[in-house]
Parts: C-alpha cells; structure tokens; sequence
C-alpha cells in the first residue's frame, strides 16, 4: 500500500509540472490553447481512432464557418474582433458530429456561428455554438449523429484529456466548472453502482470515457455561455450534472451531456440575473497603454484587458463584451473598477 501511495503521489506530482510548464509555455488567450489540444485530439481521433469523418467535410466546415465570422464582424463593425472563437467551434462540431453528406458539417457550422450573433440575451451569447450546433443537426437534419463511443475507455488516454484540459481551463480560470460537474456527474454514477450492486469495473468505464472529459474540459467550460458569478457557475455546473444523470439514466435516452447543457440555457440566463458579476472577456494582448501586461492583481479582481483598453465593470456598463459592439469608447469607458464578488 506505501508502494502503491508513494506512485500515485509522484505521478501526481509529476503530472502536476507538466501542466504548469505546459501553462507557461502558451499564449495568454486561452483560445490557442484550445486550438492547438483540439487539433490533437481530432488527429488523434481521425488516425488513432478511426473516426468515420472525412477531410471534405472538416475542410468545408472550417470554410463556412470562418466566413460566417468574418462575415459577421465585418457586417456589424465589432470592434476587436477575432476568428479563434470559430476555429474552436468548428474543431468541436469536427470532433462531436457525424453525417452521411458533406453539406451537414458546412451548414451546422454556418448557423453555429451565426447563432452568435443572433441568439443574445442581455448582449451576450447564451448558447455554446458547437452544442447548439450538433443538437440542432441531430433534431432537424436527416443522416447525422454522435458517436458517444468514438473515444473508447482508455484510462491512459483520460489521464491526457485530464491534464490537457486542466491546461486550457486554467488559461480561462474555469478549472472550477470542469471539476464541479465531474465531481457531481461521477459522484451520481458512483452511487447508482453502489445501489445496483455492480462491479467496480462499471464506475471505471464511466471514468475513462473520453466523451466525457472532452466535454467536461472543452465544453461546459466556455466562458462566455457560463453565468460570470463564480457560485453560479458551480451552482450551474452541478445542474448541467444532475440534467446529464436523469437523462442517460433515468429517462434512458442518448448523448445525455449534450442535452443537458443545451436544456439547462435558460439557468444561465436567470443565474445572471439574480447573480450580476463581472462578464469575461477573452485576453488578447498586454495593455496598448501601459504595453504591461495585467498584473497577478487585476486578475484576482477580475480586470480583462481587451486590445489594449480595460473594461468596464458591471456597474459601469451593460453592453455586450463578447462579440457585439456596444458602443463605448474607451473615453468613454474611464477606469476599471474591481468587479463585485
């Protein structure tokens, strides 16, 4: 048992500096960070894995949606725009979706990148494209679907979507929201055997499913379709949980952990109503200004410099800080004040 203890403690440790080297090593905008693991795990996917994706379909998917934000940006002036956001959600729906046709993949990315734009409470975005996306293909398009399987349950491989995710979930500060709705999903599942008096072997599949940890990592974590309060993106995070659960093991119906984050929107929505906090906002390069880049404490009071000009608080603002102009200069916008808690 001391053997078995003092392993476990070095792997930890030494999978513990590998992320923090990793972290060190990439860019501020956690974005890139996504870019690069999603275009591993997709070649993995595709080579490893045998994924049944073709390279025309991954190629006009990456066509449409890049267009449709460009497209978007140019038409509605947003200032400091970028195109990252929609690499990362056309490596999603490349990763997450499967059709018969080639025009499923261009289309599905088209409208999820112009869900962006169109669907928005409050200035924001709600839905997270790639799941809005792939749900929308699996209601409304003939010939598609998700292959919840396609990453086998190779505990070695979990242990790599662990820290890889870990990595660019840190870049975002949402390692919280992963680890919550892990922690409540498992702990679910885990009771449910202890119940059913199955094996243990029943828990571990469950934990090595790659499926989930890519959405636990990859997903649930995007910071703009999260509530901006930190316990309501917990409070959320074990909702989405519970949803998955009674989905795939009650009602037992499929791609449980889709569905549940695309039901549980409308929490978002009223989490930040009753809980107003400080929106996120994507980090693109040091302060024009100042040409520093934000200190250990504007992080910790939540301060995002945005192409050179910090923005305003909650209680300064209300416009949108994602993706649509909101129409305040930075005259206009004055000194950043720390976000409430």
């Amino acid at each position: 048992m001391e053997l078995m203890a003092i392993a476990v403690t070095t792997a930890a440790s030494r999978m513990h500096g590998s992320v923090a080297w990793l972290r060190a090593k990439l860019p501020r905008d956690a974005r890139v960070a996504q870019i690069l693991f999603l275009a591993a795990l997709l070649g993995t996917g595709v080579f490893a894995r045998d994924f049944s994706l073709r390279w025309e379909q991954m190629a006009l998917a990456f066509l449409a949606g890049l267009a449709t934000q460009a497209l978007a940006l140019r038409t509605l002036r947003v200032p400091n725009g970028s195109i990252l956001s929609a690499v990362v959600t056309c490596f999603g729906l490349s990763i997450l979706l499967r059709a018969d046709s080639l025009w499923v993949h261009p289309l599905v990315a088209a409208l999820a990148m112009a869900s962006k734009f169109t669907l928005r409470v409050r200035g924001r975005h709600v839905f997270n494209p790639a799941n809005l996306g792939v749900v929308g293909a699996l209601c409304l398009l003939p010939g598609t679907w998700v292959s919840a399987g396609q990453w086998g349950h190779d505990l070695a491989a979990a242990v790599w979507f662990v820290m890889l995710g870990t990595v660019v979930t840190g870049q975002a500060h949402r390692w919280a929201v992963s680890w919550m709705f892990l922690a409540c999903y498992l702990g679910l599942v885990a009771t449910r055997v202890l119940l059913l008096g199955q094996p243990v072997t029943v828990f571990l599949h469950h934990l090595g499913n790659g499926a989930l940890l890519l959405f636990a990592f990859f997903m649930i974590s995007d910071p703009m379709t999260t509530p901006s309060h930190r316990g309501a993106r917990l409070f959320h995070a074990a909702l989405v949980a519970g949803v998955a659960f009674l989905w795939q093991f009650v009602l037992f119906r499929t791609n449980g952990l889709l569905w549940a984050l695309f039901l549980c929107v409308p929490a978002v929505v009223l989490l930040d109503r009753l809980f107003p906090a400080e929106r996120f906002q994507w980090v693109t390069r040091p302060d024009a200004a100042s040409g520093r880049e934000p200190s250990p404490r504007d992080a910790a009071q939540g301060t995002r410099y945005v192409s050179g000009t910090p923005r305003p608080s909650l209680r300064d603002a209300h416009g949108p800080e994602d993706s649509a102009h909101d129409g305040t200069t930075p005259a206009q916008a004055g000194t950043l004040r720390p976000a409430g808690r």
